[in-house]
């Protein structure tokens, strides 16, 4: 076996109605149902002016830094709905994809979203696309095509580890990754969540929420109040 140079053809994909029902929740909503601790990091923002938060599978690339052969092979296997997530070793010095292959995905394959632990490029152009793209920024400076590199295995993006299948949901905030094996136990708390946060966004927006939760915490922690100016 060619661990590090090769291409898994199957993944295990949760049901299509569980991504339906986590495309219409806000991610930072998601996030909170699972302790926090699900974004990526935030240097992966989007890049391109999307009219709907992004919300997929997840069809995960290893790359070898600066490289986009197995990005290549990705695109021929993408189908409607995946999300293309790729991993590049952390390299921040050559754009991994543009205009070419974004068309490609977005308009033909018609991919739910693309996120890139690394630069893009053509900016110009897609920062005004449809299709959500994140990536760490841009430049000119065009990848290798020469590998090795994997497609459909485990890979660290953003400080998270991304399964291929497992959820991947975007909105301006950033993204999240949704373990497809948590995913229908997440579903309805992450959905009462969201109803119970626009509730507290309205008692916010009057005046009428309680914060007496900030007292009782800082006294639990034993913080001291001083009725005077800090002096030098």
């Amino acid at each position: 076996m060619s661990i590090g140079n090769r291409v898994y053809l199957k993944r295990k994909l949760p049901a299509p109605e569980l991504v339906e029902r986590f495309s219409k929740l806000p991610a930072a909503n998601v996030a909170d149902c699972m302790s926090r601790t699900s974004a990526l990091s935030p240097e992966i923002q989007l890049q391109s002016s999307p009219e709907k938060r992004m919300c997929g599978v997840a069809l995960t690339v290893k790359a070898r830094a600066g490289d986009n052969l197995m990005l290549h092979q990705a695109l021929n296997m993408a189908q409607e709905g995946d999300v293309i997530i790729l991993s590049n070793e952390g390299d921040r010095s050559r754009a991994i994809m543009g205009e070419i292959m974004y068309k490609y995905l977005a308009d033909f394959k018609k991919v739910a979203g693309i996120v890139i632990d690394g630069p893009i490029r053509d900016l110009d152009v897609l920062a005004h696309e449809k299709c959500p793209i994140y990536a760490t920024g841009s430049t000119p400076g065009g990848p290798f095509k020469e590998g090795p590199g994997e497609v459909n295995v485990p890979i660290s993006i953003g400080e998270i580890a991304v399964m291929p299948g497992d959820i991947v949901l975007g909105d301006r905030d950033g993204v999240i990754i949704i373990s497809k094996n948590d995913a229908a136990n997440l579903i309805e708390e992450a959905e009462a969540n969201a109803a119970n946060d626009s509730a507290k966004v309205q008692k916010a927006s009057t005046g009428s929420a309680d914060r007496s939760w900030v007292d009782r915490t800082l006294e639990a922690k034993n913080v001291e109040y001083m009725d005077e100016e800090y002096q030098l």
